[in-house]
C-alpha cells in the first residue's frame, strides 16, 4: 500500500480554511474584499452571536455567471491572476483563490449571485464542503453569501473562538478598516439586528473617519500628502497638542488601500511623534502608503495583513521624514506650540504644558518645563478628601513604622524625588509613584466598599465616540455609574459626561474615560471580570489625580512617608515601579572607598 497518497479536495480544503479562516472576522474580510474587488458601491455587512450563528455580506458589485459561481467554489481558482508574473503587479485585495473554497468547507454556505444584464441569477449551498443543490434564482446584479454554523464540521476549531464579544470586535473592526480604506462604497453593518455604523459614499476620507470614529477626533486631525522617490504617503494624522491615545487602536496603516500590520509603519509614525507625546501614549492616524507592488510582497502570510518591504529601512525613513515635516509646516516652523502633558511610566513633568519648538524635519525639542511649574501648593492638596487606610490588618506585614517614622526629610531632588535620612542610611523616594499608590488604594477601597465620592462638573462634558466605543460605553453605563462616573446619553454615538470620581480632576475626565473604554477593548471588561475592570479604572484615575507641586515642606514630607506606609504594597506604584530606593550607610563607604 503507497504510504504517500493525494489529500481529497474535501479534506485539503479545510486544511486550508484552516490557515485562511482563522475566525469570523477572517471571513467577514475575505468576504468583503471580493465584494469591493467586484466593484461595489454598496455593501451591507449582518452578522449574529459573534458571526457564530450568521454572518451575510450583500453587495451590487458585477457578480457571476453560474459556470463562475462553480468555478469560484474550487480551490485556486481566481480572476484575479494569470501567471506568476502577476503577483508584481496586484491591483486587488484577493488573488489565492482559497476563500470561497475554505469557508464553504467549514460552514454552511449560500451564495446567490446574479451579474451585469442577466436575467436571473444563481443560488449554490455547499455544506461542510459539499454542494447541496445548485439552481435558478432571481435576484438583482450584486452576490449576496450567506455563512451559517461555523466550524460546526470541526468542532475542535469552534472551541478556539473566543466570546461572541471578542469575535464581534474583531468583525467590527475588519469591516470598519476596509470602510476607511474605499469612502467611495456605502457601508451598513448590522450586529444582531442593530446597526452599528451606517456610512453613505463619502467626499473624502475625513469624512469616512467623522461616520466612523466621530466628528471630534476627525477634528483632530491633519492632512498629510508627501511624495518621494516612488513612494506617497497620504492620509490623516494628528495635529501637534491633540494628545494622544491610550493603545494603538486609531493608529492605522495601509499600503495600496490594503490594511495592513506594518511595524515599519506604525514605528515609523510612532517615533515621528515621539517628543510630541508622553511616553506610552499613540498618535491617531490614517495612513496610506502607495508604493511599486513589485517593491512590497503581499503574499506573506494567508491572511495578507503583514507585509514585507523590499528595503524596510527605506521605507522607515521616509515616513519619519514626511510626518515631522507635516508636523513642523504645521507649527509654522519656529512657532511654539502648547502640548498636554499627561503622567507617564518613568517620566515627571511639573508644568500642565510645556513648550515645544521644532527646529527640523528631523528634530523636535521640548525645552525644560522647570520655569513653568506651577506656584507651591501643599502637598495634601492631591491627596483624597477621606481619611488615610487605618493601621493595623490592612497594613504591609513587611513595614517597619517605627522606622519609617525616624525617616528625616532633607529636601527635594529635581522637584521629584524626596531626600530622606534614616537610621540605617539615605532613602530616595519618587513623590508621583507615592502619591499614585495612595490614591489607587484609597479608590480601591472605595469601589469594594460601593461608596464612592462623585463630584458633578459645572459644565457637562459631551463625548462623540466610534460605534464600537459608543456600544462598549452604553453596555457599561451601570459600571460607571456604581464607581463614579456619571454618563448619560445624548444622541447617535454621543453622551454627556456630567459627574465623576472626586479625586479625578475634572480637566482630566473625558481623557481618564476614553482611556477606560481603550481597556475594554483589550479585554479589562466587568462582565468578564469586574476586578480587573475596577483595577484598571483605579490606575487610570490615580494617574490622573496627581499634581506634583514644585516645593513640598518638611510637614507635607512627613505625611505623604506615613500615608504611603498605610498602604497595602507602599514599595511599588500601580503601575509596578518602586516607589523608593534605599543607600545603605555600607553601600555609601563602599561607593566612597572608606569600606
Amino acid at each position: 500500500m503507497a504510504k504517500v497518497r493525494i489529500l481529497p479536495d474535501r479534506v485539503a480544503n479545510q486544511i486550508a480554511a484552516g490557515e485562511v479562516v482563522e475566525r469570523p472576522a477572517a471571513v467577514v474580510k475575505e468576504l468583503v474584499e471580493n465584494a469591493l474587488d467586484a466593484g461595489a458601491t454598496r455593501i451591507e455587512v449582518e452578522f449574529s452571536h459573534g458571526g457564530r450563528a450568521l454572518m451575510r455580506i450583500e453587495d451590487n458589485g458585477g457578480g457571476m455567471a453560474r459556470e463562475d459561481a462553480l468555478l469560484a467554489l474550487e480551490r485556486h481558482a481566481t480572476s484575479k491572476i494569470a501567471e506568476a508574473g502577476d503577483l508584481d503587479r496586484l491591483a486587488t485585495f484577493g488573488f489565492r483563490g482559497e476563500a470561497l473554497p475554505s469557508i464553504a468547507s467549514v460552514s454552511r454556505f449560500s451564495l446567490q449571485t446574479c451579474e451585469a444584464g442577466a436575467t436571473g441569477g444563481t443560488e449554490i449551498v455547499v455544506n461542510g464542503g459539499r454542494i447541496l443543490h445548485v439552481r435558478d434564482h432571481g435576484r438583482a446584479q450584486g452576490t449576496r453569501i450567506e455563512v451559517t454554523q461555523l466550524f460546526n464540521s470541526v468542532p475542535a476549531r469552534r472551541k478556539f473562538l473566543k466570546t461572541d464579544a471578542t469575535e464581534a470586535a474583531h468583525i467590527v473592526a475588519a469591516v470598519r478598516l476596509h470602510a476607511l480604506a474605499s469612502p467611495q462604497a456605502a457601508f451598513t453593518l448590522i450586529e444582531d439586528g442593530r446597526v452599528v455604523f451606517r456610512s453613505p459614499t463619502c467626499p473624502g476620507l475625513a469624512d469616512r473617519v467623522g461616520e466612523i470614529f466621530g466628528r471630534q477626533l476627525a477634528e483632530q486631525l491633519m492632512v498629510i500628502d508627501a511624495s518621494e522617490g516612488g513612494l506617497r504617503l497620504h492620509g490623516l494624522i494628528a495635529r501637534p497638542g491633540t494628545g494622544g491615545r491610550a493603545t494603538r487602536h486609531e493608529t492605522i496603516t495601509y499600503v495600496n488601500r490594503r490594511p495592513v500590520d506594518s511595524r515599519t509603519l506604525s514605528y515609523g509614525l510612532i517615533e515621528s511623534y515621539h517628543e510630541v507625546l508622553p511616553k506610552g501614549r499613540y498618535p491617531a492616524a490614517f495612513v496610506f502608503l502607495e508604493i511599486d507592488p513589485a517593491a512590497v510582497d503581499v503574499n506573506v502570510h494567508p491572511s495578507k495583513r503583514e507585509v514585507r518591504f523590499r528595503s524596510e529601512a527605506a521605507v522607515r525613513s521616509f515616513v519619519i521624514r514626511s510626518v515631522l515635516a507635516r508636523l513642523r509646516e504645521e507649527s509654522g516652523g519656529e512657532r511654539e506650540v502648547l502640548l498636554p502633558v499627561l503622567p507617564s511610566s518613568g517620566e515627571e513633568r511639573r508644568a500642565e504644558v510645556a513648550v515645544a519648538r521644532m527646529v527640523s524635519p528631523a528634530a523636535v525639542i521640548v525645552p525644560a518645563a522647570a520655569k513653568f511649574a506651577p506656584a507651591p501648593v501643599p502637598v495634601r492638596a492631591f491627596m483624597p478628601v477621606s481619611a488615610p487606610p487605618p493601621a493595623g490588618p490592612n497594613r504591609s506585614p513587611f513595614v517597619d513604622t517605627n522606622a519609617v517614622a525616624r525617616w528625616r526629610p532633607i529636601g527635594l531632588a529635581h522637584g521629584v524625588y524626596a531626600l530622606f535620612e534614616t537610621p540605617a542610611g539615605l532613602v530616595l523616594l519618587d513623590r508621583r509613584g507615592a502619591q499614585e499608590r495612595i490614591v489607587f488604594e484609597e479608590l480601591t477601597a472605595q469601589f469594594s466598599a460601593g461608596a464612592v465620592l462623585t463630584q458633578r462638573l459645572l459644565l457637562p462634558v459631551v463625548l462623540e465616540l466610534d460605534p464600537i466605543g459608543s456600544a462598549l460605553l452604553r453596555d457599561r453605563l451601570g459600571f460607571l455609574a456604581a464607581h463614579g462616573f456619571e454618563v448619560a446619553e445624548f444622541g447617535r454615538h454621543t453622551f454627556r459626561l456630567e459627574g465623576v470620581p472626586a479625586v479625578l480632576p475634572p480637566m482630566d475626565a473625558e481623557a481618564c474615560l476614553r482611556d477606560l473604554l481603550d481597556g475594554f477593548r483589550d479585554g479589562a471588561s466587568p462582565e468578564r471580570n469586574v476586578e480587573v475592570a475596577r483595577d484598571q479604572l483605579a490606575r487610570l484615575a490615580a494617574a490622573r489625580a496627581v499634581r506634583l507641586p514644585a516645593q513640598a515642606g518638611a510637614d507635607e514630607l512627613r505625611e505623604l512617608v506615613a500615608r504611603l506606609f498605610t498602604c497595602r504594597a507602599p514599595h511599588t506604584s500601580p503601575g509596578g515601579r518602586p516607589t523608593h530606593i534605599e543607600l545603605s550607610q555600607g553601600e555609601l563607604m563602599r561607593r566612597f572607598g572608606k569600606s
